[in-house]
């Protein structure tokens, strides 16, 4: 069993105040506000570091599962874009919208496609926000 942890630090009202995150391992650490979050200021947010989950979790399992295919991928890029949006008044998080890139040879765009779409469903990020946030997905093999 492996434990991640992360801290993050609130001062202030939540219109005007502003907070801190980190990883306990010191590498990553940015400021956030309400202004980065729901206005679109510039400056990190909750939402991007899921984002930052989510892809470098659905990377490393796509290359797991060509691997375990037997068509082990030379790149795996993926970019995640998480959604925060009002639902019923509260702020919530709706998407989670993927699009991969994949250097592999001796498979054509189908199978990169079904590899990519059976990643999305059993990557561990994936599976921590499924039944809560809506995905899609791009995949496309380079």
């Amino acid at each position: 069993m492996t434990i991640s942890r992360a801290s993050a630090v609130w001062e202030g009202k939540l219109k005007d105040g502003r907070g801190n995150f980190r990883g306990a391992s010191g590498a990553f650490a940015a400021p956030y506000s309400f202004k980065t979050r729901f206005e679109g200021a510039a400056g990190s947010t909750p939402e991007e570091l899921i984002a930052a989950a989510h892809a470098a979790c659905f990377s490393m399992a796509l290359s797991a599962d060509l691997e375990k295919a037997g068509t082990p991928a030379t790149r795996v890029e993926t970019e995640a874009a998480c959604t925060i949006e009002m639902v019923n008044g509260v702020p919530t998080i709706s998407t989670m919208a993927l699009q991969v890139r994949g250097t592999v040879a001796g498979i054509d765009q189908a199978a990169f496609r079904k590899a990519a779409e059976g990643t999305k469903e059993n990557c561990p990020v994936s599976r921590a926000l499924k039944g809560n946030v809506r995905f899609t997905l791009e995949a496309t093999l380079q």
